[in-house]
């Protein structure tokens, strides 16, 4: 790749592209707007993103391989190219028909290496590395795939057309092994199995699986890494062998679209990873992202001590629009990753270069709000905007009693109690890209309940698309449907001082939520027929009858980074 097609994002990210060459992991395959060669005088600027990372057209999704080299912070994707040269593309009889997701590794003497999935002629999937041609080069334009791949074939047991999504590797100083994931399934349990190099081109796999679980279908794009249990400022490197850890085990599960994590405890010596037990390791576990969040990557960056977490929001738009417009999927904002003070979730929040971004301010003080009160934020661009605000709800007396069938039902309780529906404490939050009279509108809110056992708070939090369009998601024509999808997680706070903060970075069509200072996160792709651009409206609310005060709020225009977004040059 020439430096010219280099697309830089904030961060001075360099944006590089892997190829499928058609061939999608993931979701379902829209043949014609791969085949498109889509000029950027058809692309639709309606509902593209601002300040969020897309190519200059057609589709993308999963982010592969992030990683610092050189102070520049790389990332590569999924892609359908058309236009952009790709970094790694199907060429060799070892990934002819695709080259899949995987992971970036600093290895010492050598540089960085990332290992992917090829996908072979007769579809069977497989472990391949690649190097850079150059390791002067701190763009990392070209690479390279040797001879001697693959370095991992399922020819122990193992499914191969299941068995993808290599891991960063890690390396364990005491025995001079590193060691990988590759996720898996067998029938129905979803497996993520461990092989140990010396060298870094000979792998073996370890006698058991790292760890697996029935009923939880594919493993897609697992994540393993440490967190610190004692510094909450910063993060720990793959390799981090020490006291005082955790370790996070992370799938995204292809029968749910869903991704969910488990904290543990990770046994170096057996090379086993038990979770600690506190939350469901399956379907119902904890979530980097209770929205529209996929495939999602992590990388340390040792130049900060910090674990940044990249991921993917497709498209749900209907298909037709979706080809017209001439571009699908984005990445989202990159997250820091800690682990809570409590021990039992992690904590995620928009890294600070995105703060970098903001433009004008405007501010809203303790001001109270009566049941069905809402108050406008104005002075600013509400379809590119982030804001950050603080609730007060005063007393939990008016807190409705939670029905315990619901304790581990957030998405079903939201769509029972919208953010229309009248309750005790809340719904109050935030009403983002909405039409003046509502007509049209995307509502994050939360809703407190009391715990029929303990008393004790249970805080919902939504996102709810349902009323974000005037495009139909119901209908007999597949095409012209739209997804309008709640979504929901519960959040652990005790509202001791009453307080709860929200923050929402809203670009357009994506509104990426923060409740209680990341330690539940929602993110909603929608799509305004009425609320865009200068005619979108945001607004603070509350429909409970328990009066709700903003303590503080505040909201800043955002603006577009000088190098993103762009056509290639």
């Amino acid at each position: 790749m020439s430096a010219s097609k280099l697309v830089s994002v904030l961060l001075l990210i360099v944006l590089i592209n892997i190829s499928n060459n058609g061939v999608d992991a993931f979701h379902k395959v829209f043949k014609k707007l791969q085949s498109q060669s889509t000029s950027l005088d058809s692309v639709s600027p309606l509902h593209r993103t601002a300040y969020h990372f897309q190519p200059p057209r057609h589709w993308i999704n999963d982010p592969n391989a992030p990683m610092l080299y050189k102070g520049i912070y790389h990332l590569f994707y999924q892609y359908n190219p058309k236009a952009l040269e790709p970094a790694i593309y199907p060429s060799k009889w070892f990934d002819i028909n695709g080259t899949w997701s995987g992971s970036a590794t600093h290895v010492p003497g050598k540089g960085p290496v990332i290992l992917y999935t090829g996908i072979t002629e007769n579809q069977t999937q497989i472990q391949n590395y690649a190097i850079p041609q150059d390791l002067s080069d701190p763009y990392l334009k070209t690479w390279i795939k040797p001879d001697d791949n693959p370095i991992v074939k399922p020819d122990h047991g193992e499914n191969g057309s299941a068995f993808r999504d290599p891991t960063t590797a890690w390396f364990n100083k005491k025995d001079g092994y590193w060691r990988m994931l590759v996720g898996s399934k067998k029938k129905h349990r979803g497996i993520a199995y461990m092989y140990k190099s010396r060298d870094f081109k000979k792998w073996v796999k370890t006698k058991r699986p790292i760890h697996s679980r029935k009923k939880t279908g594919m493993w897609e794009c697992p994540d393993f890494f440490p967190v610190s249990v004692t510094d909450k400022k910063n993060g720990l490197d793959f390799s981090y062998d020490g006291p005082n850890a955790k370790h996070v085990l992370k799938v995204s599960l292809d029968l749910t679209r869903y991704e969910y994590y488990t904290l543990g405890k990770y046994d170096t010596k057996k090379d086993r990873y038990r979770p600690d037990g506190n939350t469901p390791d399956g379907w119902d576990g904890l979530r980097f992202d209770y929205g529209n969040f996929y495939a999602s990557k992590t990388f340390f960056d040792d130049k900060k001590n910090r674990r940044i977490l990249w991921g993917w929001a497709n498209e749900s738009d209907t298909v037709e629009d979706d080809t017209l417009k001439g571009w699908a999927g984005i990445q989202l904002i990159p997250r820091t990753i800690l682990l809570d003070s409590s021990g039992k979730q992690l904590v995620f929040w928009p890294i600070e270069e995105i703060e970098s971004l903001r433009g004008k301010n405007v501010q809203m003080t303790n001001q109270k709000m009566e049941m069905g009160q809402r108050f406008e934020v104005q002075g600013v661009t509400p379809a590119q905007v982030d804001v950050d605000v603080t609730f007060n709800v005063g007393s939990l007396e008016k807190a409705e009693k939670l029905d315990e069938s619901f304790a581990t039902k957030p998405l079903e309780l939201c769509n029972l109690k919208g953010s229309n529906v009248t309750g005790g404490v809340g719904p109050f939050g935030l009403i983002t890209l909405a039409t003046s009279d509502l007509e049209e509108y995307t509502p994050v809110f939360f809703r407190v309940f009391k715990d029929a056992s303990t008393n004790k708070p249970k805080v919902l939090m939504c996102s709810d698309a349902k009323p974000s369009s005037l495009k139909t998601d119901t209908g007999s024509d597949a095409k012209q449907r739209m997804y309008k999808p709640s979504f929901a997680g519960f959040v652990d706070v005790d509202l001791a001082d009453g307080k709860i903060s929200l923050r929402s970075l809203i670009d357009h069509s994506v509104v990426e939520s923060f409740g209680a200072k990341g330690k539940t996160v929602i993110t909603s792709r929608v799509y305004p027929t009425k609320a865009v651009g200068e005619k979108a409206h945001l607004f603070v609310f509350n429909n409970g009858s328990q009066p709700v005060t903003v303590e503080s709020l505040n909201a800043w225009n955002m603006q577009k980074p000088l190098k993103m977004n762009q056509g290639a040059k």
